[in-house]
């Protein structure tokens, strides 16, 4: 990483410093930033981690959330203070994504402000406004790269079990506990030190799996005896997810997350999707097996992307005609876009 040296100098005295993550913070979204708030404020830094939206409450367990501020915009307090702290900062860190349009209002903030940034990601072609990058595709995750950094500091003497553990939520989840075509032998070995640090992984594990609501398992089994459509002919299996079933279940952010797995790990299924409809728009999940690119139908039909086998969207068309859209893609260019022999 050819930034690390000069960055190890900036830290070198105490600075003002914002870390800020992608809209609907995942695991390897707060985990990275949690676990890099950890270090810098051991190292002596005035630190706030700054969100652009909420985020699911089985992640609520890791040090440092009870001092995350939630951008929103209704609210003229909250507002306030965020402006200062971006307008203040010495140095803004921008963890798990690459374009400034995943962090919504909050990205106009960022890229007004003086402050040098930082860039720690790994997903695909990053927006070009950091001064410090640390970029790297092959990386399972964003909380991997924050502790090859440390690493490479020489400052892994830093990281606590409140730290370890942050950074191994991330690892896990976005490796799909270490399923996913994306774990690598670094991987292990970086999970391996964070065990030596105090990680426990047992209880990450439960922290973040076990630990739904009733009505999350409640909607959780309509979504698969009712709602869950299969395409034979396309290999293909997907949730399509009203407003109105959101209000009836009574779901809450994070509700959603993970369902679209449950898809793709049916017999014969190679391409899964959830279509969620939301205020904003329809969101849309996407996942695959390992030769199948769903990021480049995310990315050149609904305004996403992501990684290879794991990606998101987005729509502005109705539900159903969001899903006719998709079936229509797949139907149309599945050898093309897919990169596959069906």
């Amino acid at each position: 990483m050819e930034h690390t040296q000069a960055l190890k100098e900036k830290l070198n005295i105490p600075r003002k410093i914002v870390i800020t993550t992608h809209h609907k913070p995942d695991a390897d979204a707060l985990g990275s930033s949690l676990g890099l708030a950890g270090y810098l404020i051991k190292r002596g830094h005035e630190v706030q981690v700054i969100t652009p939206s909420d985020y699911p409450g089985f992640l609520h367990w890791m040090k440092g959330n009870d001092d995350v501020i939630i951008y929103d915009e209704e609210d003229a307090k909250v507002m306030k203070v965020i402006t200062s702290k971006v307008a203040e900062a010495d140095l803004i860190f921008c963890l798990d994504f690459s374009c400034l349009s995943r962090i919504n209002g909050l990205g106009e903030l960022v890229e007004k402000s003086d402050s040098e940034k930082v860039l720690i990601d790994h997903h695909q072609n990053p927006q070009d406004f950091a001064q410090y990058v640390f970029w790297d595709t092959g990386a399972a995750a964003t909380a991997e790269l924050v502790y090859d950094l440390l690493v490479d500091m020489d400052e892994s003497d830093l990281i606590d079990t409140d730290i370890a553990e942050a950074l191994y939520a991330g690892i896990m989840t976005d490796t799909g506990s270490f399923r996913h075509s994306n774990t690598t032998k670094h991987v292990h070995e970086v999970v391996g030190q964070l065990i030596g640090h105090g990680a426990d992984i047992n209880k990450v594990s439960r922290l973040i799996y076990d630990n739904n609501s009733p009505e999350r398992m409640k909607f959780l089994g309509w979504a698969l005896y009712e709602n869950l459509t299969i395409i034979p002919d396309l290999e293909t299996a997907y949730f399509s997810i009203s407003a109105d079933d959101l209000t009836r279940f009574k779901s809450k952010t994070g509700d959603t997350e993970g369902i679209v797995n449950y898809a793709l790990s049916m017999e014969g299924v190679k391409i899964a999707a959830m279509f969620t409809e939301r205020e904003e728009g329809v969101k849309i999940s996407f996942r695959s097996v390992t030769e199948i690119a769903v990021n480049e139908i995310a990315a050149e039909y609904f305004n996403g992307g992501g990684h290879k086998n794991a990606a998101g969207g987005k729509s502005d068309l109705s539900l159903e005609d969001t899903v006719d859209k998709f079936l229509t893609i797949l139907r149309e260019h599945k050898k093309e876009k897919l990169k596959t022999t069906y």
